[in-house]
């Protein structure tokens, strides 16, 4: 299945509703700072109601039902259509290609696989083989660059050094079944 191009908010946003239907204003609160989900990615409510529009004219999500709201306007129940299924069950799989990406998308890919009580192992280790030959190129580049090329390649160098750090130490405690645990907030983390 070939992805929609959506942004890291608009992804955010369609696995939130692969979890429950909800309305907008729900799903702003789950991605305001503070929030699990805001640890690794927020979005102001204009943005979540932005990317609901957006998904809905992809296809993506349907409004399902309108409910009163507690003190506003009426709520509208967005709920995903299966092409939005088939697109969260891909996008949470799939590695991040780019070293750039990987704090923010990898992470919120991580979070919102064991929020749906999901094994990230798989993620894990696809992320791994993305990542060896990039570190590997890197290397290779940061040998070879003077200069302002090389502050760069050494700069990224140490970032997918550090992501692939981070992978193997996950893979590692995931086989201990402590990890399955969910934390609730970013001391548990710690």
């Amino acid at each position: 299945m070939a992805l929609p191009q959506l942004s890291l908010t608009e992804w955010a946003v369609l696995c939130l509703l692969a979890e429950r239907p909800t309305h907008g204003f729900d799903l702003a609160r789950a991605l305001a700072p503070g929030s699990e989900l805001g640890w690794v990615w927020t979005a102001p409510r204009p943005l979540v109601y932005h990317a609901l529009d957006r998904l809905h004219a992809l296809g993506l999500i349907t409004a399902q039902r309108e409910e009163p709201g507690k003190r506003g306007p009426r709520r509208t129940i967005m709920v995903l259509t299966p092409a939005g299924h088939e697109a969260v069950e891909a996008w949470l799989v799939q590695p991040v290609a780019h070293v750039r990406d990987m704090r923010a998308a990898l992470l919120l890919k991580l979070v919102l696989l064991q929020r749906a009580g999901r094994d990230i192992r798989p993620l894990l280790q696809a992320q791994q083989q993305v990542l060896a030959p990039i570190v590997q190129h890197l290397e290779q580049r940061a040998k070879e660059s003077q200069g302002a090329a090389r502050i760069v390649a050494l700069f990224r160098l140490a970032m997918a050094q550090a992501v692939l750090e981070f992978l193997t130490r996950m893979l590692a405690e995931t086989a201990e079944p402590s990890l399955g645990k969910t934390a609730t907030s970013p001391d548990a983390l710690a």
